[in-house]
């Protein structure tokens, strides 16, 4: 059974700049929809990096759609034919789950400058496992 998706003008007016910084995505790596997002920022969500990606037509030979997946790693769509072969084509790997390892594999975004050059906002500095480990343990001195 097939959905029918309406798209608003104020949802459109974000689809080009969300296909600007899919372009940036380097092989190899993945971005999430949210972190996307972010990146356009002024009110753009997830939800429409999703429109996005599904309204892509002639342009998909262009855009790297295949490197835009869910916060949790997954592939968030059955219309996505091939998104996991790409991915593994371009050595990103899959845990036992069938979710990218994003600690691995995950894009940092565009630098600071690229970002301030064409108007975006770069991703705030994730933090490591091992810093969240090390700021969850007892100091004694």
């Amino acid at each position: 059974m097939s959905t029918t998706v309406t798209i608003t003008m104020q949802e459109r007016r974000y689809f080009e700049r969300i296909h600007q910084i899919v372009e940036q995505v380097p092989r190899g790596q993945v971005s999430t929809y949210g972190d996307i997002a972010l990146i356009v920022g002024g009110g753009c969500d997830a939800r429409i990096v999703g429109l996005a990606m599904g309204d892509l037509g002639p342009r998909a030979v262009q855009v790297p759609w295949q490197r835009i997946i869910n916060r949790s790693g997954g592939i968030s769509t059955l219309e996505a034919v091939g998104q996991r072969e790409r991915l593994r084509a371009e050595g990103v790997e899959f845990d036992e789950k069938g979710r990218v390892l994003l600690e691995r594999f995950r894009w940092a975004g565009p630098t600071p400058e690229w970002a301030a050059q064409h108007g975006f906002t770069p991703l705030p500095a994730r933090s490591t496992a091992k810093d969240e480990e090390d700021k969850s343990q007892l100091r004694l001195f």
